[in-house]
């Protein structure tokens, strides 16, 4: 048995001894039941697909508050019991499917994506519902399916996992658990993709309010070897063999990386904690991408990689906006009278939901621009990490809207 798996044996050992019996309620069980959808359509349509049913051994999820979303999101996950219709457990997300619906592209054909979602295995018979939301916030498209936690064809998994461990707070139910996932490392560059790894850690500590609760954060580091060192970047003719098939270009815009193969990021990790990802990119080529509780890959060679991992894992963990403009989206996101879910953007459609109560806060008021649009759309500061590379960090609202995120998750 080689190093490297002797130290993955160890560190999930570890993980096991800190993380006591989960005070999940009996309708649940410690268990991972791992939703494998397709999401369809054209830019007016949209269809959800079940793909498959899988499994794993631990619910690294919140223990508690399950029944409450902390966000709206661009769709939803409802989990009620199939007998009484009690609500087990909710979540939400967005989808790279519904921003491709804001493209040219999508209103001359129709594209497939694949989409992964983790909820707590339920003790019995559950219906489950997703749904997917507009721009407009209206429902777009719904599926509801049983699952029977008893069902043979729910297939187990678990891979041998050769994580390292970054940076560990506590037990799992106590802590946000951050993974690490290298993309276009090969087999003998596993040193500079743990280098890199760190140096993500520091970056999201050199902010706040990550900084001051590092202690409710875990962190693991995870580098499946890829056949070809890089990434793939269509623009420049390059194509590249990688564990993820990651790629620059995304939706035709140069500096958009992203992976389209998102069960096989979850086979990476299946059987490890993990609720948040992170993928590092083994490329100096500018870009980046960010989804809300879907994941952040970014660049990790370029001299922005620090403050673009982190504004970026600003979208995938807290689900915040863009809060910079440049009015040549082919369809707008954000529309008069609706309120985004973004908790940094407004239309003042609602604003007292929003930063209202923080107008007397030194720097934060209302500043149009946003969310791609120049005009109809206000950000909570004249700059912020969510705004350009050069600022010192989150601006207060940004920062509360983060640490409400951590202490919904942890507490």
């Amino acid at each position: 048995m080689n190093k490297r798996i002797l130290t993955a044996a160890f560190l999930l050992l570890c993980f096991s001894l800190s993380n006591p019996a989960r005070s999940l309620p009996e309708s649940l069980q410690d268990k991972t039941l791992r939703l494998d959808y397709i999401f369809s359509g054209t830019a007016s349509t949209a269809t959800i697909a079940l793909d498959e049913l899988l499994s794993f051994e631990g619910w690294y999820g919140r223990s508690s508050r399950l029944d409450e979303l902390p966000l709206r999101g661009n769709g939803q996950i409802r989990m009620q019991d199939s007998e009484s219709g009690k609500l087990l457990y909710t979540t939400s997300f967005s989808t790279l499917f519904q921003e491709w619906q804001a493209t040219e592209e999508a209103t001359r054909s129709v594209r497939s994506f694949e989409n992964v979602f983790l909820v707590p295995m339920p003790s019995r018979k559950a219906e489950i519902t997703v749904e997917l939301y507009d721009f407009r916030g209206k429902v777009s498209a719904s599926l509801t399916h049983t699952v029977d936690p008893k069902d043979i064809l729910i297939r187990s998994i678990g891979c041998e996992p050769m994580p390292y461990s970054v940076l560990h707070s506590g037990s799992a139910p106590n802590c946000v658990d951050i993974a690490i996932v290298g993309e276009g490392y090969s087999s003998a560059e596993d040193s500079l993709f743990l280098r890199d790894a760190r140096a993500t850690v520091e970056s999201l500590l050199a902010h706040e309010p990550f900084g001051k609760m590092r202690n409710y954060l875990n962190i693991i580091a995870v580098c499946p070897p890829s056949p070809e060192s890089g990434v793939s970047i269509p623009g420049k003719g390059i194509w590249k063999r990688t564990a993820l098939s990651s790629q620059f270009d995304t939706f035709y815009m140069e500096r958009y990386l992203t992976t389209l193969h998102l069960k096989d990021l979850h086979d990476v990790l299946a059987g490890i904690p993990y609720e948040h990802i992170i993928i590092l990119a083994n490329t100096d080529n500018y870009g980046g991408g960010g989804i809300y509780n879907s994941y952040t890959l970014t660049t990790a060679h370029h001299p922005a990689f620090s403050p673009v991992v982190v504004h970026e894992f600003g979208h995938s963990f807290a689900g915040l906006g863009d809060e910079y403009y440049y009015d040549d989206m082919y369809a707008p996101y954000y529309h008069a009278g609706v309120e985004p879910w973004e908790q940094n953007l407004t239309t003042c459609a609602d604003f007292s939901s929003k930063w209202e109560d923080m107008m007397n806060v030194p720097g934060v008021g209302l500043f149009e621009g946003g969310g791609y649009q120049s005009k109809g759309v206000w950000r909570p500061a004249e700059d912020c990490r969510m705004k350009t590379n050069g600022a010192p960090g989150f601006c207060p609202v940004c920062q509360r809207a983060i640490e409400r995120l951590i202490r919904f998750y942890c507490e």
